[in-house]
């Protein structure tokens, strides 16, 4: 098995063409969390011609809601939540200059449209390794929509945070490729 790839947010439109889909990747940055609440504001936001509270630009969103963080943790359990809720959002966002999703489950055909236009990736994270994730999470603050409570968008710092590339901007698929590897005619 190949070694994963190390990346660092923010990302540049040469890291995100160097990536294919199936290729691990160990994160490091600056990752906000947000999941259907939050975006659905991002974008009333952006519809009343305000500024967004955080620059999305070369950043990546983690689909997740984080358990409360035990004493001496930046941050509890963070798994990720299933994508496609998303979906009706993250055009707009990638537009905006997003250039990251981590999440799990299949995207919709006007994400992936966005992510070749706009040169964008989308990873998929491990759906029952919540606790393994969290150690990759060096530091955890609250920075917009504090009263959603674990869906409040978060800045985590983190280091190495696994990751496998689930659509490319060059049009790959990996669970479209995956099934068709597999079908039995």
């Amino acid at each position: 098995m190949p070694k994963p790839k190390s990346i660092t947010v923010p990302l540049s439109d040469e890291a995100i063409e160097d990536l294919r889909i199936g290729d691990a990747v160990l994160i490091s940055g600056v990752v906000y969390t947000g999941r259907d609440s939050a975006h659905k504001r991002l974008l009333d936001a952006l519809d009343r011609g305000e500024q967004l509270p955080v620059d999305l630009t070369g950043q990546i969103i983690y689909y997740a809601g984080p358990a409360p963080a035990k004493p001496g943790h930046p941050i509890g359990s963070i798994g990720p939540t299933t994508s496609y809720r998303m979906d009706p959002y993250a055009p707009r966002l990638i537009a905006r200059g997003l250039k990251g999703m981590i999440g799990k489950g299949n995207r919709s055909s006007e994400v992936i449209e966005a992510l070749q236009q706009y040169k964008a990736v989308y990873f998929g994270a491990i759906g029952g390794a919540a606790a393994l994730m969290a150690k990759s999470v060096k530091n955890a603050e609250v920075v917009a929509f504090e009263d959603l409570g674990p869906e409040a968008i978060r800045r985590l710092e983190v280091k190495d945070f696994p990751a496998v590339v689930v659509n490319d901007c060059h049009g790959g698929d990996l669970y479209k490729e995956g099934m068709e590897t597999y079908r039995r005619d």
